[in-house]
């Protein structure tokens, strides 16, 4: 017994010893991307199979804020090694190499090489939609000013388009314009939901419309409404659900629901929760957002909080 014992002791030692050699290989590399191990803490901007650029998360452990946007630019860029699901990808033309990063007074300021310019023109405008939202999601970057090889980029290289020296997300992202005229023109971000993978990921959309309401009513309208034009994307909203009131304190947004909000469980879903919240924070300059159901308090979520 005593052999047997012995004998399969140094069985499991040989056989378990390269196994946690080989977890810890991994483990890197595992950490990269959100949609692997949920622990990606930043976000970055990447286009789908329809031309949208859809939010998702990298993980940043540079000691700089200059490291991180150069960690960014990198995901950003078109590269043969991709780590990401297949439906998404990068959109920075490849061997575009980032001659320079600096920050100053909140404003990054990148310089990249040539092949920066070598975009298609559908696409230009959304390279430049996902740099500014990528990089102005992370503390201490409120705008973005691009240059290649040292000269400021001040139009897009195949349309010609005129870009200000300093971008912020006044931009708009995947843009739509549902317009009549040119008077009252109300801009609005709504977050839609996209599965990839069997994994929830959000998109933004800016629309253009004539409608003088408060942008909230306008987002609560567009994600219950039961058809959405954007293709793939959807809302998990129900169609009953109502915007009761609503209540802006200082840094406060205070959103009141009726019982549709939640699930046929009374369960308010995550992807819920997070297309509202998304939507209130790149709508209105708060920072908290407290959703209420009937007047009785369903969730409290902070802008620093969110995945």
């Amino acid at each position: 017994m005593l052999i047997t014992t012995m004998s399969l002791f140094i069985i499991m030692t040989i056989y378990l010893i390269p196994l946690s050699t080989e977890q810890e290989k991994m483990l890197p590399t595992n950490l990269e991307l959100e949609y692997i191990t949920s622990l990606g803490n930043h976000s970055i901007y990447l286009l789908n199979e329809n031309n949208y650029l859809v939010k998702t998360k990298i993980l940043l452990d540079g000691k700089t804020l200059e490291e991180n946007i150069k960690t960014m630019l990198r995901n950003l860029t078109i590269a043969k090694d991709s780590k990401f699901p297949n439906a998404l990808k990068a959109i920075i033309p490849e061997k575009t190499k980032v001659n320079q990063v600096t920050v100053t007074d909140s404003i990054a300021v990148l310089d990249f090489s040539k092949e920066f310019l070598q975009i298609e023109k559908d696409k230009e405008e959304k390279m430049i939609e996902a740099i500014v939202y990528s990089l102005t999601g992370l503390k201490g970057v409120d705008g973005v000013t691009i240059k290649v090889e040292g000269e400021t980029l001040t139009k897009l290289p195949q349309s010609n388009k005129m870009l200000d020296p300093v971008l912020t997300r006044k931009i708009g992202i995947n843009k739509r314009y549902d317009l009549t005229s040119t008077k009252d023109i109300n801009k609005v971000v709504i977050y839609y939901t996209e599965t990839i993978d069997d994994s929830s990921f959000y998109v933004p959309v800016t629309k253009y419309l004539n409608d003088a309401r408060d942008k909230i009513s306008i987002i609560i309208e567009e994600l219950t409404t039961s058809y959405i034009y954007e293709p793939n994307l959807s809302s998990l909203i129900n169609e009953n659900t109502v915007l009761l009131n609503q209540e802006q304190e200082d840094d406060l947004m205070i959103l009141n629901f009726n019982d549709a909000l939640f699930d046929a469980n009374g369960i308010l879903k995550e992807e819920v929760l997070y297309t509202i919240s998304y939507s209130v924070f790149d709508n209105y300059d708060v920072n908290t957002m407290a959703l209420y159901v009937n007047g009785k308090e369903a969730s409290i979520v902070k802008k620093t909080d969110l995945p």
